[in-house]
């Protein structure tokens, strides 16, 4: 069963879409999302297989929506379906981190044969990049996969997931800031703003102790905006 999640202000249509794909192609469940804002609670909430989503809608454009995803997801497929495709609009897409585009109007079995083409090309890569998938600061290698923290030493620490999400965060970017909100978004799953805050906070302690064998690397916390990773050289110049 494919989950999807079809993000089109128009209701007629996107109610056309959702049964064309569960009655008549079959082997889709579809949950719908009317604009931007409601698709990106909704990609966090049920977390689909694959998007499809128009570009023109209120109160959050299909842009925004896909640029905020790809802070934290550069994985699941996105498909642009609508009747704007001129190629500023295509390389807009291309560029935010959209897989492909589908024109309006299309057929059902058009629709079907793009998502099956991006599951099949998400699982290559995902299967090729698997065991290769590491990152590496200082003396550390994190391996996502298998959520572990690697010291030259040879000495291996076990993550949680939580843990190491917000590790590849950082590792992907050695330098640079993740922003705080980012990282809430993605793994505290509550509107309990103060709780999350104080629970990252915790976090970020418990990563510098498992970071702590290497003094030449730190989680540095930029006030008000989130966290980075830094090394230093031998004469502690960051």
């Amino acid at each position: 069963m494919i989950k999807l999640l079809l993000v089109e202000d128009d209701a007629n249509l996107s109610y056309i879409i959702q049964s064309a794909l569960e009655d008549m192609i079959g082997d889709y469940e579809v949950s719908i999302a009317h604009n931007g804002k409601e698709g990106l609670e909704a990609y966090r909430r049920d977390k689909p297989d694959v998007i499809v989503a128009d570009i023109e809608m209120p109160v959050m454009d299909g842009y925004e929506m896909v640029r905020r995803i790809r802070e934290t997801d550069q994985e699941i497929p996105i498909l642009f379906s609508s009747a704007r495709v001129s190629p500023k609009d295509v390389v807009k897409g291309y560029e935010l981190g959209v897989n492909n585009y589908v024109k309006k109007p299309f057929l059902p079995e058009e629709l079907d044969a793009h998502v099956h083409a991006l599951l099949r090309m998400k699982q290559g890569m995902a299967e090729k990049s698997a065991a290769q998938q590491t990152f590496t600061v200082g003396n550390y290698t994190l391996n996502p996969i298998q959520a572990t923290l690697l010291h030259t030493s040879g000495s291996t620490q076990l993550l949680t997931p939580r843990e190491t999400g917000i590790l590849e965060l950082l590792f992907r970017k050695p330098g640079e800031v993740v922003r705080r909100e980012v990282i809430l978004d993605k793994f505290w799953n509550t509107e309990d703003d103060y709780f999350a805050s104080r629970s990252l906070d915790v976090f970020v302690t418990k990563l510098r102790k498992l970071l702590s064998k290497d003094e030449t690397i730190c989680i540095k916390t930029v006030k008000g905006i989130g966290l980075m990773i830094i090394t230093e050289n031998k004469q502690g110049q960051v």
